[in-house]
């Protein structure tokens, strides 16, 4: 496929001149020289880059007319809160709101629900590729909704050391996506580690939406690491309490050890 980039390869060097072109080869657009800004939308979100933006200092006119497509501001989302409920398989989710949906269907009726309610609005300063930063607004309803309920029901199903570790290959690997790198060994390899992770994460997480928050209303797994009788506060014999006692004295020994060979060297 042949790919034309005008700004690279013709005489266009700015937004005003591309308005200019389209207008002078009837070509329809969305926006007007007030709302120039910078658009890039699929069905998982649409960012907005130039104009007032390219100062961080300026705060996003979320209420300026043709500029949120997706979403609402918070201040103009209802009133009252809008509760979903989403249905994992294995890290999949399968079902919202006892319905069972495709991958597509799923995202569309989250961004409709969740733009309705103002979520998913992100500012951010991005750090590229080529070192640059970039300043851009994103409306990201459904993804923000999906990330925070796996999240969530991650925190029951993962035990800590593979959910702690998790987050850091998280990192990586949105690095990887966001430099362009997705055929590479080391992607497939952090997809092996991802995958196997998943499992067990299989349940259902409650949220409600309310004026740009997510807040969880209740999270469920059969998978569920978490225990009530170990994590009570009521009276119980799960353990001996006097156990920390050694534990502490044990877990803090590097520490101690270096303090007083730190002292010793400096005579004290």
């Amino acid at each position: 496929m042949k790919i034309i980039a005008p700004w690279r390869i013709w005489n266009i060097k700015s937004r005003e001149e591309e308005i200019a072109y389209a207008e002078a080869h009837q070509i329809p657009l969305k926006i007007n020289r007030e709302t120039n800004y910078s658009k890039d939308k699929n069905l998982w979100h649409l960012s907005h880059e130039g104009l007032d933006l390219e100062d961080p200092a300026n705060e996003p006119q979320y209420n300026k007319p043709g500029f949120l497509e997706m979403c609402v501001s918070p201040e103009q989302a209802p009133d009252e809160p809008t509760y979903v409920t989403i249905h994992f398989e294995k890290g999949v989710p399968t079902m919202l709101d006892g319905e069972a949906l495709d991958g597509v269907s799923m995202i569309e009726k989250l961004n409709q629900i969740g733009g309705a309610n103002g979520i998913g609005l992100a500012d951010i300063v991005e750090n590229r590729l080529v070192g640059m930063k970039s300043r851009g607004v994103y409306e990201n309803p459904g993804g923000a909704i999906l990330y925070r309920a796996h999240e969530v029901l991650e925190t029951i199903t993962l035990d800590r050391d593979t959910q702690h570790y998790k987050e850091l290959v998280a990192q990586k690997y949105a690095e990887l996506v966001y430099f362009g790198q997705w055929f590479t060994p080391l992607r497939e390899a952090l997809d092996a580690f991802v995958d196997s992770t998943q499992q067990t994460v299989t349940g259902d997480v409650k949220l409600k939406l309310y004026k740009g928050n997510m807040i969880n209303a209740g999270v469920t797994s059969p998978y569920s690491l978490y225990s009530e009788a170990f994590a009570t506060f009521d009276e119980d014999d799960v353990y001996n309490q006097k156990d920390s006692e050694g534990f502490i004295n044990l877990f803090g020994l590097p520490i101690k050890v270096k303090a007083i060979l730190d002292a010793e060297r400096e005579g004290k």
